[in-house]
């Protein structure tokens, strides 16, 4: 996916004023994401994405442990200036969401196998069973 098209989705789903807004919140979901995938899933995943946010999935932040999806939100508000976790829950779904779109569905359902249950709703997924 190109660079301009993915941040057009994030911004949209986002209904962010700007671009730039749009980039925050997906550099800084993209690199929380990172920290939780591991080996081929993670090279797969960075393949499908822009450049940009390929290398940042690649070189993510460093997680201590896999955190649940809530204690993920919360990272992300602890990351975006500002942000609260009503408004952290939005950024995290609009970037996965369309991180998801362009993964595809059975790539998305190996990404999600990595995470710990309750991801799916951030990546607009119907829960799995």
């Amino acid at each position: 996916m190109r660079w301009e098209a993915f941040l057009d989705q994030v911004q949209e789903r986002g209904e962010y004023d700007t671009h730039q807004e749009a980039e925050r919140a997906a550099r800084t979901v993209v690199a929380l994401l990172g920290a939780h995938l591991v080996g081929e899933v993670r090279a797969e995943l960075a393949a499908r994405l822009p450049d940009t946010f390929a290398m940042i999935l690649l070189n993510p932040l460093q997680a201590a442990e896999p955190l649940a999806a809530d204690r993920f939100v919360r990272a992300t508000a602890a990351w975006i200036e500002g942000a609260t976790e009503k408004t952290a829950t939005w950024d995290v779904s609009a970037v996965l969401s369309v991180t998801a779109d362009a993964a595809g569905e059975e790539l998305t359902r190996r990404v999600l196998l990595q995470l710990p249950p309750g991801y799916d709703l951030l990546f607009g997924r119907p829960e799995r069973t």
